[in-house]
């Protein structure tokens, strides 16, 4: 057999990620992904023996590109750290109304559904996690000096992480995005009243891109 190019497995990928935001891991069978990507069953059992092995590889991928995929795209021009922190936040409220509340955070929506049955998934949704609050958490680092003395930034970026996953499943069964606003504005306020009590700094009080109004 010929070996299948590498673009063959970057496409088999690609659709799989694309199948499994849309429609979740498990009603997306093999060959719905064979049918979308045009590839063979040939190549892509060369390259993912299984099912599980290509979930892997799209929790690889989302790992590998939490930089240009959404840390970038969404904050990279901002220049203040914490407004790269609602910068990201808003990034996740267009993905909601672009596609009118049928997607969610990829991740958390893997998390819920394979946590306790695909072992080896949940340990890269665990990666994948840790990444992002990461990043969160090197906003917050950057901006110490207007934080109180002993601020724990790491929680603080878990908080963002917690409060980002509960909006967007409450924006998804209400369809609406007065819950995500809400949570959003309660989150500014938040960080707002940690940096009034460290430092005379003052932050904007309304978030960039969302309304006056939380009446959708």
């Amino acid at each position: 057999m010929t070996r299948p190019s590498t673009e063959t497995r970057s496409k088999l990928v690609e659709t799989a990620r694309d199948l499994f935001h849309r429609q979740g891991y498990t009603p997306t069978g093999i060959a719905q992904i064979l049918k979308e990507s045009g590839v063979n069953s040939g190549s892509l059992y060369y390259y993912f023996p299984t099912k599980e092995d290509l979930l892997v590889a799209v929790l690889e991928w989302y790992r590998d590109h939490i930089g240009d995929n959404l840390i970038d795209l969404h904050c990279g021009r901002i220049e203040d750290p914490v407004e790269k922190v609602f910068g990201l936040l808003d990034g996740y409220r267009q993905l909601l109304m672009m596609f009118e509340f049928e997607l969610g955070c990829p991740i958390g929506a893997l998390a819920l559904e394979l946590a306790n049955s695909h072992p080896a998934a949940r340990s890269l949704i665990l990666v994948n996690f840790e990444q992002w609050v990461d990043t969160v958490e090197q906003f917050f680092r950057a901006v110490e000096d207007r934080l109180p003395e002993g601020t724990d930034c790491r929680a603080l970026a878990v908080h963002v992480l917690t409060t980002m996953e509960g909006s967007m499943m409450l924006a998804r069964t209400y369809r609406s995005t007065t819950y995500f606003d809400q949570s959003v504005t309660h989150l500014r306020n938040y960080v707002d009243s940690l940096i009034a009590q460290g430092s005379t700094w003052s932050a904007p009080k309304q978030p960039a891109g969302i309304p006056e109004s939380l009446d959708n």
